[in-house]
């Protein structure tokens, strides 16, 4: 995953009308010879496609069966597939980026309740669905929270007069910022510049708070509004409680928030790194920035982000994906049967689970995967967070309306931290932003 979070939902909606067009001539009707059908992935990661392609020869040589791999551009996805769909023989696997994705191509989609991939889905709710029918299934999974140095964190929890004695004990907004409130107060002592690392808004940096901080209130908002596709608005419920984490981590910053337009992605790395703040908003992928400058595995964890919603104490990792896996329901009844074959080969034969979670390094949501340990300590300790049966907050940012929603309330974000703006302009552009988005992409 890039640090740097990109939307494509604006240019999945931009295509449905050329979607719609392919409904009657983008049907994979044929088979091989041998009866066996036959499986075409459209891959969308670039980065790993030699390893689809490998494994595409490995299936092929253990069955028999044809499986062929292409793979889109980076950021051309939704073109190639668009022109793919348009053939005689088009994918009989796809991708779709969620919800939004899925209203483009619902069409296309096959019904994957009974198959093997489905089933092994550690929580079958993370599967895209459309009433009873299961339309996409992840199979890449991403958590993000707060990485906390384990090693400062120690030194404080032992520290006489200590307000909070122990990492289980923060399960919550307040104890989170009793915590967070009090690393502050004994900086000196403990040798540190502040509790947070610096909540920068280059551009490197502010989509850790323009969307993934964002999506905390979101995902409260549509839990308590029973929201399950991307509306066309919101109300903001819990705003209250997105201004009161970001002011934490304002207040307790190795950063003047005068600062923080200029500070990057690497500062923010570089502090943890340094043991110059023990909390860092970030995920499983910073694994590789933290190892590469000297963080060891057994230093770190994370924890959830807590903003003071009902509930929270149970609350776990945001978790979530961007990657789904869709089955061609316009592809003949042999290749749809020959793809479900060859998916649940991939997650659940040694040599298919070898591929997918060593050689191309993905964290994974399937039960088969138990027994896969990972090199990457944040990815170990948020499958501890699901095995202690912590509920994990959705990714719903990939219902964001458009690139240009998160960058107006970027800018809100940093007016305010920096004492230009206003706390009023963040939520107009977080509520009155959203109508205003939804309508112009859903306008074309």
């Amino acid at each position: 995953m890039n640090r740097k979070i990109k939307s494509i939902a604006v240019s999945f909606i931009a295509a449905a009308v050329s979607v719609g067009m392919l409904a009657g001539c983008g049907s994979s009707k044929s088979s091989d010879d041998n009866g066996k059908g036959k499986v075409y992935y459209l891959n969308f990661k670039p980065e790993v496609a030699k390893e689809w392609k490998a494994l595409a020869a490995e299936y092929t040589k253990q069955t028999g069966v044809q499986v062929t791999v292409e793979t889109a551009a980076s950021d051309t996805y939704d073109q190639q597939l668009k022109s793919e769909m348009s053939k005689s023989e088009a994918p009989t696997l796809f991708q779709i980026n969620g919800p939004v994705g899925y209203e483009v191509w619902k069409d296309y989609t096959a019904d994957l309740k009974d198959t093997e991939v489905y089933k092994q889905l550690q929580d079958p709710s993370m599967a895209i669905k459309d009433g009873s029918k299961v339309a996409a299934v992840p199979y890449v999974t991403e958590s993000y929270g707060i990485i906390y140095n384990k090693n400062i964190l120690d030194k404080y929890f032992a520290m006489s007069g200590a307000k909070v004695k122990s990492i289980k004990d923060v399960n919550s907004f307040a104890s989170l910022k009793t915590l967070s409130d009090d690393l502050q107060a004994h900086k000196s002592d403990l040798g540190i510049k502040g509790a947070f690392t610096s909540a920068g808004f280059d551009s490197s940096s502010d989509w850790r708070f323009k969307t993934q901080l964002a999506n905390i209130p979101l995902y409260y908002e549509f839990q308590k509004d029973h929201i399950t596709k991307q509306p066309k608005t919101v109300k903001g419920t819990y705003l209250p409680q997105f201004k009161d984490i970001f002011d934490l981590y304002l207040k307790d910053s190795t950063t003047e928030p005068s600062q923080l337009s200029s500070k990057t992605g690497d500062d923010a790395n570089s502090e943890f790194a340094l043991g110059e703040a023990p909390l860092y908003q970030n995920g499983t992928w910073a694994w590789s920035d933290l190892q590469k400058a000297g963080v060891k595995a057994d230093q770190i964890g994370m924890l959830p982000i807590y903003i003071g919603a009902p509930g929270e104490k149970d609350q776990g990792l945001t978790t979530g994906s961007e990657n789904y896996w869709c089955v061609n329901a316009k592809a003949s009844s042999a290749d749809q049967k020959a793809t479900e074959a060859f998916l649940k080969w991939v997650i659940t034969s040694k040599d298919g689970k070898q591929g997918i979670s060593k050689t191309m390094g993905f964290n994974t949501p399937f039960k088969s995967f138990s027994d896969v340990k990972a090199d990457n300590p944040l990815i170990e300790a948020a499958t501890e967070n699901r095995k202690e049966g912590k509920k994990q907050v959705d990714w719903d940012y990939t219902m964001m309306p458009s690139e240009q929603w998160k960058n107006d309330l970027g800018n809100a974000l940093l007016e305010y931290a920096q004492g230009t703006g206003k706390w009023d302009q963040v939520k107009t552009n977080f509520v009155d932003g959203w109508a205003k988005e939804y309508q112009a992409a859903h306008s074309k």
